[in-house]
């Protein structure tokens, strides 16, 4: 018999904030983190504008050696993961580290760390590589390190599905937990690649908006949307087992109630053009939820600004949910943040669970002029009204498709 599993914590590191409170007082003002890329010189190049992390001091969540020893996309991962600790309440010591695991995932690692260590290798040779180049540079090292700075002993998975990184990372710690493989996992994801290398690299696939207005250059939906922002941060959430968190008396935001996930077996960027792929992901998180269709009335879409995920993701929810599809809510949280690419689901899963907490449904910044296949509600303004469940929705270069289902806990 699976066992039902709750959100007793959640931490957040953003371009709109640096903690949950101030992340989501951005989203409700309808803040953007949008601004010209400040950390190197990007005048050779077709994008010029970022959603960058702002004011961050690593130093503020661990000491300097430790943070030495991390890549940034590492150390956001802490520090979201401290939040969220702290927030949850948990008293680690108190607890067995076997039962408390650890699924944090990054789509890429550090290209931080290949640039500045290539750099020395074709400058100064091969002996002037760092010796850690490689522990620092690895994209499991965030679940390692938060494993590590917490004393988590228990399951320790990095799940890599390029942009679905974040929601396959809950869903499959919200997995874990069902089938008793643990009791609390630290679930999530982080990333940190605004860098040369990366943004020219999705400069030459033709993802990024070229728009250079910060107010215009990420329009999720919208008609004139002409691509992606890079984003960067982290999202960490605590799910704990829930008799565990009610024998400790722990604060429940929310539960989570399904979880699906689909391949599109059809192209390495493109989602599949009829959406099939990503309408039997949601389809399974709601029939693992135990719902209907007719009961979801907002999703949380994954909504990049790119020609071909908007349309394409629209045909989905209209395969998925029928003529039901014209009352659901509709947001991108991306119309805000950018895209954070591994960590975007997992920042978008708190965007969601905070929603529900407080009966807002944000809407979608910047989108004014619909597309003519794009006839759903996109919330061109924002709700005040209850969300028995939120669908969040994340498709994933390769086409890796995941849909998660939150609910309100009612005991």
């Amino acid at each position: 018999m699976s066992r039902r599993v709750v959100v007793t914590g959640m931490g957040v590191i953003t371009p709109i904030g640096l903690n949950v409170a101030d992340f989501f007082d951005s989203v409700k003002a309808g803040k953007h983190g949008f601004g010209p890329i400040t950390g190197f010189d990007s005048a050779g190049y077709k994008c010029h504008v970022a959603a960058q992390v702002k004011e961050f001091d690593p130093q503020k969540y661990m000491d300097f050696k430790t943070a030495k020893r991390m890549e940034v996309f590492s150390q956001y991962a802490v520090a979201a993961a401290k939040e969220a600790f702290e927030d949850s309440g948990l008293v680690l010591e108190k607890e067995d580290p076997y039962r408390i695991g650890c699924a944090v995932g990054s789509g890429i690692g550090s290209l931080q760390a290949i640039e500045r260590e290539y750099g020395k290798l074709i400058n100064r040779g091969p002996s002037r590589v760092n010796p850690l180049f490689v522990p620092l540079m690895i994209s499991n090292m965030a679940a390692g390190n938060v494993s590590i700075f917490f004393g988590l002993k228990g399951k320790s998975i990095n799940v890599v599905t390029a942009c679905a990184t974040g929601t396959n990372s809950i869903g499959e710690a919200f997995r874990s937990i069902q089938y008793g493989e643990a009791d609390v996992m630290a679930a999530g994801g982080t990333e940190s690649s605004i860098s040369p290398i990366g943004v020219a690299g999705f400069c030459a696939l033709t993802a990024l908006s070229n728009v250079d207005d910060p107010d215009k250059c990420s329009l999720p939906f919208d008609k004139k949307r002409s691509g992606f922002v890079m984003g960067e941060g982290a999202g960490i959430v605590i799910l704990e087992e829930l008799e565990h968190a009610r024998a400790r008396n722990a604060h429940i935001y929310g539960e989570v109630k399904g979880y699906g996930c689909t391949s599109d077996a059809y192209h390495i960027t493109s989602p599949a053009e009829d959406g099939m792929g990503a309408a039997k992901a949601m389809l399974a998180a709601v029939a693992d939820g135990g719902i209907k269709p007719g009961d979801i009335t907002y999703i949380n879409a994954h909504g990049t600004a790119t020609h071909h995920n908007d349309l394409f993701e629209t045909r989905a929810i209209k395969e998925a949910f029928g003529e039901h599809a014209r009352k659901i809510h509709i947001n991108s949280t991306k119309s805000m943040i950018g895209h954070l690419l591994g960590a975007a689901g997992a920042v978008e899963f708190v965007a969601c669970v905070k929603e529900m907490e407080e009966g807002f449904i944000h809407k979608t910044v910047g989108y004014e002029t619909p597309d003519e296949e794009l006839d759903l509600d996109y919330c061109r303004e924002a709700y005040q009204e209850e969300i028995p469940y939120a669908l969040s929705n994340s498709l994933g270069f390769g086409g890796h498709n995941a849909s998660i289902l939150i609910g309100k806990y009612n005991g």
